[in-house]
């Protein structure tokens, strides 16, 4: 018997920062799983805060969350946009109330605040988010990873090494597959 193919959805949009989309991206293609990229247009180019680009595979308004075994979301200044958009804050909600693999590193912090799945969670995320994680009812530490059930976050891209390192431990971990 076969099993289903591991299947992601890195979430974009313009302003993401660079490092935080492509190398989760790619690191996360390692290991044999598929990545789509997922905005609120399909077949987009989004664009970095740093001038890469990547071409969406899917609108957001065209997924589930029961697709998915995990949800990254990059920081920059794209979870701000990311917020303006329905579609894509059900999208986060639902894959935490599936209990699936939640990643967002920098400001992807301001999703999750949106989407109200930090409340009673403990998490880091960039400097200036801090306050806003405290208020929507979370717990901020400056470490550069924090582990909280299905919730995996990070700080800045200097902290990638770490953040990369623990997501694939916990995606293989939920999935059954090695890391």
């Amino acid at each position: 018997m076969t099993m289903p193919a591991t299947r992601i959805a890195l979430l974009l949009e313009d302003g993401y920062e660079d490092s935080e989309a492509i190398v989760p991206y790619y690191r996360l293609q390692e290991p044999g799983w598929k990545v789509d990229l997922v905005a609120p247009e399909a077949g987009q180019t989004y664009r970095g805060k740093n001038g890469t680009t990547l071409k969406s595979t899917h609108a957001a308004r065209g997924v589930r969350a029961a697709d998915y075994d995990a949800v990254v979301v990059p920081g920059g200044h794209a979870p701000d946009r990311m917020r303006r958009f329905p579609e894509m804050v059900a999208l986060v909600r639902e894959a935490n109330a599936q209990g699936k693999t939640i990643a967002a590193i920098c400001h992807a912090a301001q999703l999750l605040i949106e989407a109200d799945i930090v409340r009673g969670r403990t998490l880091t995320c960039f400097s200036s988010v801090k306050t806003d994680v405290k208020n929507a009812g979370g717990t901020f530490v400056d470490r550069e990873v924090v582990v909280d059930s299905n919730l995996v976050t990070s700080r800045v891209p200097a902290d990638l090494p770490a953040f990369m390192s623990e997501l694939v431990k916990v995606i293989g971990a939920r999935v059954g597959a090695p890391a």
